[in-house]
């Protein structure tokens, strides 16, 4: 009986943790999502529905309970070019191919390719967009000049908005000390609220930004022709949206994994993205994927179910229908000491404390993608870090193929060691001297290992040159999948295979 109360307390503590740090979620969500609705170029409820939508869908069919999605800059700033050429009609139509595209690779389970992204990588994109999401609340210290452009805030107006940033920060950092039962962001959120009210503190709120208010998102087909004239427009920005959509949410995944220490299904969360995307294209969302900064509030305030994320929906759906006039009393500073502590606690900071320990080329790999990160993109950025890792692994492993070198009666031995691959066959091809050898020569293959057509390819051209010579080469202790790799190209070679190892 005890055991059961026990449970049930412990059950009703976890729902009121998953419940407020949705509310609180949903709260940092009116901004951001309005903000990048004017990075796409769309009304700010195109924004709002979209961080619902995808927010609500995700949650219930994506693969990392916790983890939050909704609209994003990744995303805004590819999507604003479709949307000034063509118009936002074409963008709901892309966004419906873009799911299409993300649930397919979802059943191909392509979503394991995530493995493949180096842990430098990783913190190249983890420190990146920390400071991407620090950068971004440096606007918000900004008003419009005469001539419409941003300028800085002077004098009292600053000053306000510092000291309402630093006293969030400093709510976010101590409250919990008092209040344990409610997440630290949503206390400083109402308490900033509440003091900017009970002193008439001007400042700028949310409703300065735009109105939040709105009725249900309403179904209706994308308003394009259906032909392949528009099939050819929005295929490439598809494309672009679902892999940018799919390396931050899987990227995102990753590290709420790490968090809360258990693993999230990577090929689930891309049918659930791409569910939620085909939903904004025909509901009139704005699309988008995982985000880092709401996903660290969700996760730092103790949630790690689907619970939070749909409470963070329905919450942001409430402020849309009955809630406006309370969201839009808001102030912008309290949101923006919310992200600015999100950002702190996004950045690796162990990451200063392993720079002298850590190889150079990776230190490299975490510099190139936190800049490219800010100043391009994240798929950009990624992409980068990978190729540049691979590159540097293949030239690694490259030398160290070695090869020694003896005789066995009347015949050179070539006792290989290592990997045979692209990045190997130089060492390989240059090991032979052709015109001084004897005539009959092996090449012990006991601890090498064949992984590619350019491997294939060299070993053809050594046993061309021996035979153009008048001499023998020989192939000794293949292993089985060395064999069976061989065997496919043996018509293009001209070897004479003595021995095979069974393995």
């Amino acid at each position: 009986m005890l055991d059961k109360l026990i449970t049930n307390r412990a059950d009703s503590k976890s729902i009121r943790i998953e419940i407020l740090a949705g509310l609180t979620v949903a709260l940092a969500l009116v901004p951001e999502a309005i903000a990048f609705a004017f990075v796409a170029g769309v009304e700010p409820l195109v924004g709002l529905y979209a961080a619902f939508m995808v927010g609500l869908l995700t949650s219930i069919f994506g693969g990392r309970p916790g983890m939050i999605s909704g609209a994003t800059g990744g995303l805004a700033v590819v999507m604003v070019h479709l949307v000034h050429e063509h118009g936002v009609q074409y963008l709901f139509a892309a966004l419906v191919l873009m799911g299409i595209i993300q649930i397919a690779i979802g059943v191909l389970k392509l979503g394991k390719l995530v493995r493949m992204i180096p842990h430098s990588v990783m913190l190249g994109f983890v420190n990146g967009l920390a400071i991407v999401i620090f950068l971004a609340q440096l606007n918000q210290f900004k008003v419009p000049g005469a001539d419409g452009s941003l300028v800085w805030m002077t004098g009292s107006t600053m000053f306000t908005m510092i000291g309402l940033v630093a006293l969030t920060i400093a709510i976010n950092y101590t409250s919990y000390k008092f209040i344990k039962a409610v997440p630290a962001p949503l206390v400083a959120i109402v308490v900033i609220t509440v003091l900017v009210g009970v002193f008439g503190i001007d400042t700028k709120t949310v409703g300065d930004i735009a109105s939040v208010g709105g009725g249900l998102p309403k179904f209706a087909l994308p308003l394009v022709p259906f032909n392949f004239e528009t099939f050819k427009i929005i295929l490439p920005h598809a494309i672009i949206f679902a892999v940018i959509g799919l390396i931050e949410s899987l990227m995102t995944l990753t590290l709420v994994d790490e968090i809360v220490e258990n693993k999230g299904d990577g090929n689930k969360e891309c049918i659930g993205q791409g569910i939620a995307n085909i939903a904004n294209g025909f509901f009139g969302g704005m699309g988008g994927c995982a985000m880092i900064g709401q996903s660290m509030i969700n996760v730092e305030s103790g949630a790690k179910r689907r619970l939070s994320g749909i409470s963070a929906a329905l919450f942001l759906l409430a402020f849309i229908l009955f809630g406006s006039s309370l969201i839009e009393r808001i102030p912008i500073a309290v949101l923006v000491g919310v992200m600015i502590v999100v950002s702190i606690a996004t950045f690796e900071w162990t990451s200063f404390r392993i720079a002298k320990s850590i190889p150079k080329v990776d230190l490299f790999i975490i510099l190139l993608v936190s800049v490219t990160t800010i100043f391009v993109d994240l798929a950009v950025a990624v992409v980068a870090g990978v190729i540049v890792a691979s590159l540097e692994f293949a030239w690694e492993k490259g030398k160290r193929l070695d090869i020694t070198q003896y005789m066995e009666g009347e015949s050179k031995i070539y006792a290989l060691n290592g990997a045979l691959f692209f990045g190997s066959v130089t060492n390989l091809m240059d090991t032979f001297e052709v015109a001084s050898d004897v005539d009959d020569v092996i090449i012990d293959f006991s601890h090498a290992r064949i992984f590619d057509h350019s491997a294939i390819e060299a070993i053809n051209s050594v046993t061309a040159k021996y035979k153009k010579a008048g001499k023998m080469v020989h192939l000794r202790n293949l292993s089985t999948d060395c064999f069976a790799f061989l065997q496919g190209a043996i018509d293009i070679m001209d070897v004479n295979i003595i021995d095979k190892e069974i393995a």
